[in-house]
């Protein structure tokens, strides 16, 4: 079956999805301080740490433009998709809307479908995978379409912060805030509204508890796990990611469960030693 699919790079890629032929990265680009990063195939997550980490401004994204998006739909008569960060955090979704409807225009019989994620890092990953699940059983582009948005809809996203620096500098959290939270080693837990928002759920004192209270959360919000799929996505701490997924195990079972290293977009909000699950 020919069809194109469209994701933005805040989609946590495995190595496979990276060789599919049928997705195409549409990337964002990442702003810190005079330096403009394009977060594509060429991305050094190692050299983008440091430079965050030095910079005193907020590290920013710019979202891709409608023209990008309309080149990975494909201009031809063949079904598209695509998957962006939550609308709430981007201008991604808006765009890649704006891309589609300015291709129908030439193409009317084309069909387009843009996946707001609600979400971002690995919720994306896991859209990725139920959106080429439905592809390859050759179903119909409504049943495909109603199909992803009820796995959305049914999404958890949640994560926790080794540093809170990027939250600081952002105006997410105060400057008072931010240092007693790092002066005792205070962890938040953190998850996306059902609109995609970013939330604070609890927190913990240490990464070792946070991650547990992440885990458990998780565990409770999810049924039926032993039929799901559960994406664990680190920035630059493989180990803990590792860590995670033996915790997991011990206490549930699931389908699969994978682990997957952040591209630029979800280490920019992840930060280094961010964990983030999905399921």
């Amino acid at each position: 079956m020919a069809y194109h699919i469209a994701v933005d790079s805040c989609t946590d890629m495995t190595a496979a999805m990276k060789k599919d032929e049928h997705i195409t990265l549409v990337p964002l680009t990442l702003n810190v301080g005079e330096d403009k990063v394009i977060d594509d195939e060429t991305f050094n997550q190692a050299e983008f740490l440091r430079k965050v980490a030095e910079c005193p401004e907020a590290p920013s994204s710019a979202c891709p433009s409608p023209d990008a998006y309309m080149q990975a739909y494909g201009y031809n008569n063949e079904d598209a998709y695509a998957i962006t960060l939550s609308s709430e955090l981007s201008g991604s979704y808006n765009s890649a809307k704006l891309g589609a409807d300015l291709l129908k225009e030439e193409y009317p019989d084309k069909k387009i479908h843009v996946f707001n994620s609600c979400s971002a890092s690995a919720g994306q990953t896991l859209i990725l995978m139920k959106l080429q699940e439905c592809l390859e059983a050759g179903k119909a582009f409504s049943e495909v379409v109603s199909e992803v948005e009820q796995y959305i809809e049914e999404q958890t996203t949640l994560f926790v912060l080794e540093s809170l620096e990027t939250l600081r500098k952002n105006g997410r959290l105060s400057n008072l805030k931010a240092f007693i939270a790092n002066s005792l080693n205070i962890k938040p837990v953190m998850g996306s509204t059902k609109e995609g928002l970013i939330c604070q759920l609890s927190q913990a004192r240490g990464m070792n508890k946070a991650l547990e209270r992440m885990v458990k959360d998780m565990i409770s919000k999810t049924k039926d796990c032993e039929n799901r799929i559960l994406a664990i996505s680190h920035c630059n701490c493989p180990e803990r990611a590792k860590a995670v997924k033996e915790k997991i195990e011990k206490i549930a079972k699931f389908k699969k469960i994978i682990i997957i290293n952040t591209a630029g977009v979800s280490s920019m909000y992840a930060n280094d030693g961010g964990v983030i699950m999905a399921v």
